[in-house]
């Protein structure tokens, strides 16, 4: 493999890369870099997430642009804030040594004004996403008249992200003298097309095998159910003590949702989203480089432009709609040669998505059981010796203290020491997973039927909502999984009737039904959700409610107990683990 100086890279760049820890090229780098060098050709390249795309089409324009003039002589497009920021101080960093190089990084979000005042100072480099790109050609802050070099990074992405007409626009304002380069991670008909339309016989150069996904990830998915999706999460971040992963929700909404559980559940967890304004995505993201956050919930949007090394995992809370996506997602592990996981919880109805996706990658799934309570537990306490074992101990800063502490332990013998020790700090972990469900017995696809047979171990329940409501069976579950009952609530037969409905519940969880209904004050469509304990005796529809008692306040079982609400917590692991501060 040859050297950055061997690529035809002049000192300054290569003294600059020697600083950022660069020592050889990767492949695409290899490949593209004295490409562009050494011919005006446009280039269409094909590399996966994480083998070094910015420096492979950053590297060769600063070589060549004349920091003599302060025009705009580059011009890169990227879909996200995120991933523009990235770029742009990525090429920050390898012009270290080229002062005269100025970059102006443009996205939405941010003052319109202050970016256009940079580019009135020069910049030769300008990176931005296509809609404020857009934006500052019409204010004619941004000229392009004179470019050189038109950069699309991650096309496939713009093109998913609905950005075809900004596209043609910026190119509208682009010379036909200048060099396009093509960037994208998969190569699908949409991409083919710009490059047939907008680029004139290009060289194409590949790393990896095109359209396919990272050797270095292994994809796994876990069969659910809906009410156990969420169980089935905690469980695989609870089996991997040190998760440093992205779990990727189809919309902004389930995104948040999720998060916002697994916080209250005491993970180190965060939402990134669309709905965030920058300085809210850039703390985020910031916490999350340093670690102080494991788990980033995020959208699709979010799969491009995150600067972060070496994620553990990444988890398909619910498969993508295009299977593109999914390669995206999965690109966000098993970068720069480290292994990495990617995961897929899927219900038996998504389980036809996997072939397709199996073809895409040319790679095979492998189905994984979902980890049992004792499964658990055993990890997290080998984790937990591991650590004790491995922490470096200072022995000046506690050798004052140690005096005391052995007079204090002094009639403990060795095995009631670590039996004490363990349960300090594990007590509440095994308490959460005694006895807990085999969720593998428990994601079977429900959805759509009438739920399991009556049995003497289930409890009739009447609720005020019927098919006018749009109530159906699934929709009906959810609403009972969401008062957060117990974990994996066994729910038995359903039956959705017009104006009212009647499900089973284990017997066990009657009063806990009841209470955590009426703690949280539900609301289903705008009604407010009254549930109520009735016989088991089938009724005839209608509309015509049978076998049941009248509600002593009227029908309404709202109010009392409020003040419980939002203080449940199924953490199974406060104090072990979870929060701890970075030192």
């Amino acid at each position: 493999m040859s050297t950055f100086l061997e690529l035809g890279l002049k000192e300054p760049i290569t003294r600059a890369l020697t600083d950022l820890g660069y020592e050889k090229p990767t492949v695409i780098q290899e490949k593209a870099i004295p490409q562009i060098i050494s011919s005006i050709d446009d280039l269409k390249a094909f590399a996966q997430t994480g083998t070094g795309k910015t420096a492979a089409f950053s590297l060769p324009i600063l070589q060549l642009a004349d920091e003599t003039k302060n025009n705009t002589q580059a011009i890169i497009l990227s879909p996200t804030r995120e991933l523009a920021v990235q770029i742009g101080n990525n090429i920050q960093e390898f012009s270290k040594y080229i002062p005269e190089i100025k970059v102006a990084t443009v996205y939405g979000g941010a003052n319109i004004e202050e970016q256009i005042r940079k580019l009135k100072k020069g910049a030769q480099i300008v990176v931005g996403t296509p809609g404020r790109t857009v934006d500052l050609i019409k204010r004619k802050a941004l000229k392009l008249g004179n470019v050189e070099w038109l950069v699309l990074d991650e096309a496939d992405e713009m093109l998913n992200m609905g950005f075809k007409d900004e596209l043609d626009k910026v190119l509208e304002a682009t010379p036909e003298t200048k060099q396009t380069l093509l960037f994208s991670a998969t190569f699908p008909r949409e991409v083919e097309a710009i490059a047939k339309n907008y680029m004139t016989t290009p060289v194409e150069i590949t790393s990896g095998e095109k359209n396919s996904g990272s050797k270095n990830v292994k994809h796994i998915y876990y069969l659910v159910s809906e009410r156990t999706r969420y169980p089935a999460l905690k469980r695989i971040a609870d089996i991997n003590p040190d998760i440093y992963g992205i779990i990727f929700c189809r919309t902004r909404r389930e995104t948040q949702e999720i998060a916002s559980k697994l916080i209250a559940d005491g993970y180190n967890a965060d939402a990134l989203h669309g709905d965030l304004s920058q300085a809210q995505r850039d703390t985020v993201m910031e916490k999350f480089r340093q670690k102080n956050i494991q788990m980033l919930v995020a959208t699709d949007v979010a799969a491009r432009g995150l600067d972060v090394n070496n994620l553990t995992h990444v988890i398909n809370h619910k498969l993508p709609d295009q299977i593109e996506n999914y390669t995206h997602r999965s690109g966000r592990t098993g970068r720069a040669g480290n292994q990495g996981i990617s995961i897929a919880l899927i219900n038996k109805k998504e389980k036809g998505k996997i072939t397709p996706i199996e073809r895409k990658l040319k790679q095979k799934f492998e189905q994984a059981m979902i980890p049992t309570g004792d499964e658990v537990c055993q990890k997290q306490i080998l984790h937990l010796i591991d650590r004790v074992k491995n922490i470096e101990v200072n022995e000046n800063e506690i050798e004052g203290f140690l005096p005391n502490i052995y007079e204090k332990l002094a009639g403990l013998n060795r095995e009631e020491l670590i039996q004490r020790f363990v349960s300090l700090e594990f007590n509440t972990f095994l308490s959460y997973y005694e006895n807990a469900q085999d969720l593998n017995d428990l994601s079977k696809d429900t959805s759509g039927k009438k739920g399991k047979a009556s049995s003497e171990n289930m409890t009739r329940f009447f609720i005020n909502l019927g098919r006018k409501d749009k109530l159906n069976p699934a929709r009906l579950i959810g609403l009972i999984n969401d008062q957060n009952i117990t974990e994996a609530l066994d729910i038995g037969a359903i039956d959705i009737l017009d104006t009212f409905s009647f499900f089973e519940v284990d017997k066990d969880y009657e009063q806990a039904t009841l209470e955590a209904f009426e703690a949280n004050s539900p609301e289903f469509s705008g009604r407010g959700v009254n549930i109520e304990i009735t016989k088991k005796e089938k009724s005839t529809g209608g509309g015509r409610r049978r076998g049941r008692r009248p509600f002593k306040d009227g029908g309404n079982r709202r109010g009392g107990n409020s003040d419980r609400r939002g203080k449940r917590n199924n953490n199974p692991s406060a104090g072990f683990g979870r929060k701890r501060r970075k030192r």
